[in-house]
């Protein structure tokens, strides 16, 4: 249009939207609110995308033999025809590009911990296994190192095990020509030097009939409810109608009681084991349990405890085939009742006076007691089932200690005959034999010397402290016996430190109560286990 200059004409083609203000430019006075589409540039609506200021907006070329305008020209509002213009708020000094210059995209900013990672991170080198070795140590290392840590703090914490007796040396071996004991022949037998040692058996471990030897078991159980000290006479026991009717029995052994007459309890005893009244174990066994079978149950118990596995009590007496034993067994109970001294004074007598009797009573094997000094009884046995059968013990004195010898033998027979009195001469006559064989091998020893060490004190952690004999060990055995030593703690146990000399325990030959023993001491000083070996322990 003639009279309209140039940048006129070139504004009024330009749309609407690219009329752009600068960000810090106020909105004109009077300016109508922009409706119909267009977005709000206002603060209050952030959600929607803003457009660069003008400004920051590349700027655009002239067309070619254009008159060229300013930046802010094209910038400036117009106003209508015939309108005047006003002044536009004055906007902040921009820098102006060069009208010619093409301008250059600007890179994007990269931002701080990226750059950071690309100037810090280098290219991995190429993997050798010396690198491999490397890198794995470096990973491992700390966690190696605190593992040890731990496992020596547990180590250290722990506590210490309970230190042990070990014994030096082997046992004992006697000299002389390897003792041969002159079994029976026939039955079954067996026999112990008590805290020495077993001298073995003979024959089948078989149950057999025991006879008259079940009265020990009697008198055992008896003791053991009503116990009697040496001197004692006890309690006093009525004869009933059974005891004194039994008295007239003739196919069996019986004392002559009436009914109504009273026996202390120690007399009771002589009568039942001297001449083996069967009608007096049956009235000690209704006056102690009530009645027979109450008290058989007793008597199978008591062998029970004793570790009688093989015997079987059906009776008092033992006058009943189905009361069985074997010889191992009876030699355990033999043990056991020559630990009581009103036991062992009654079985060694040959014969007793007891007041109320019409006469003397005889104890059965009084021939193996007269003829032999040493003999101590202690109980015999006979019947048809049963053969002959004795539970014997003696004793041989050696510097002036006594060794007790225990022994039984069973089922011995006179060939052709079934007469019981027979059998037990053949038992006796046999039994006598292996005792005084027995008395005559014992031989004394000295086992260990004073001062002779004897062992060690095992700390459990590689730490041994001899210990040594504070006497001489004197022992008893026979020729081939090879005799156990063993050491045994005190009632506190062996400690984990101590000074030398010091008491520690005992060194003992032989097996079972009774056997030979010395104090040990310690030769040098015991000290607990040290750091080293707590550390480097094992289990």
């Amino acid at each position: 249009m003639a009279g309209e200059s140039p940048g006129m004409a070139e504004r009024q083609q330009e749309p609407e939207e690219t009329t752009r203000r600068s960000p810090a430019a106020p909105e004109p006075t009077g300016t109508p609110e922009r409706t119909g589409g267009l977005p709000d540039r206002s603060p209050e609506a952030p959600d929607q995308p803003s457009k660069a200021p003008g400004w920051a907006r590349e700027p655009r070329k002239q067309p070619a033999g254009a008159p060229g305008r300013s930046a802010d020209a094209s910038a400036r509002p117009q106003a209508a025809p015939g309108q005047p213009v006003e002044a536009p708020a004055q906007a902040p000094a921009q820098p102006k590009p060069q009208p010619d210059a093409p301008s250059k995209p600007q890179p994007e900013a990269t931002p701080p911990l990226t750059l950071l990672a690309q100037l810090t991170n280098r290219p991995a080198p190429p993997p050798t296994a010396a690198r491999t070795v490397a890198r794995r140590l470096k990973i491992w290392s700390p966690l190696v190192l605190l593992l040890a840590v731990l496992l020596g703090v547990v180590q250290l914490l722990r506590p210490l095990p309970e230190p042990e007796f070990v014994v030096a040396g082997s046992p004992y071996a006697f000299t002389g020509d390897a003792f041969a004991m002159p079994w029976p022949g026939e039955g079954q037998a067996a026999a112990e030097v008590v805290g020495v040692g077993s001298l073995g058996t003979y024959g089948e471990r078989k149950p057999v009939p025991t006879a008259s030897v079940a009265k020990v078991m009697t008198a055992y159980v008896i003791l053991k409810d009503h116990p009697l000290k040496a001197g004692e006479e006890g309690d006093r026991i009525t004869i009933d109608a059974t005891a004194a009717k039994e008295a007239g029995a003739e196919e069996e052994s019986r004392v002559d009681v009436s009914e109504g007459q009273s026996y202390t309890l120690f007399q009771m005893l002589q009568m039942l084991l001297i001449p083996s009244g069967n009608n007096i174990a049956r009235q000690l066994a209704r006056w102690d349990a009530g009645s027979e079978d109450a008290f058989a149950k007793k008597m199978e118990e008591a062998a029970k405890d004793l570790g009688m596995d093989d015997t079987t009590y059906t009776d008092p007496s033992g006058l009943d085939a189905s009361t069985v034993s074997t010889a191992v067994d009876q030699v355990k109970l033999a043990r056991e009742v020559m630990k009581n001294d009103v036991l062992r004074q009654i079985v060694k007598m040959p014969n007793a006076d007891v007041p109320g009797l019409p006469g003397r009573i005889y104890n059965n094997n009084d021939d193996l007691l007269v003829s032999n000094p040493g003999g101590l009884g202690i109980k015999t046995g006979s019947s048809g089932p049963a053969g002959g059968a004795l539970m014997w013990a003696a004793k041989r004195t050696i510097d002036g200690k006594e060794h007790l010898i225990v022994g039984a033998t069973m089922a011995q027979r006179q060939a052709g005959s079934n007469d019981a009195n027979a059998h037990l001469k053949v038992v006796k006559e046999r039994s006598y034999k292996m005792i005084k064989a027995v008395q005559d091998a014992l031989v004394p020893a000295t086992v260990v010397r004073k001062g002779e060490v004897v062992g060690y004190v095992d700390d459990g952690l590689g730490g041994r402290t001899p210990v040594v004999a504070t006497k001489d060990l004197q022992a008893v055995g026979w020729g081939g016996l090879k005799a156990g030593l063993e050491l045994t703690a005190g009632g506190k146990g062996v400690p984990h430190e101590a000074k030398a000399g010091t008491e520690i325990g005992a060194l003992a030959v032989g097996t079972g109560p009774g056997r030979a023993q010395v104090p040990v001491a310690l030769q040098r000083d015991l000290a607990a286990p040290g750091a080293g070996a707590k550390l480097t322990r094992l289990g």
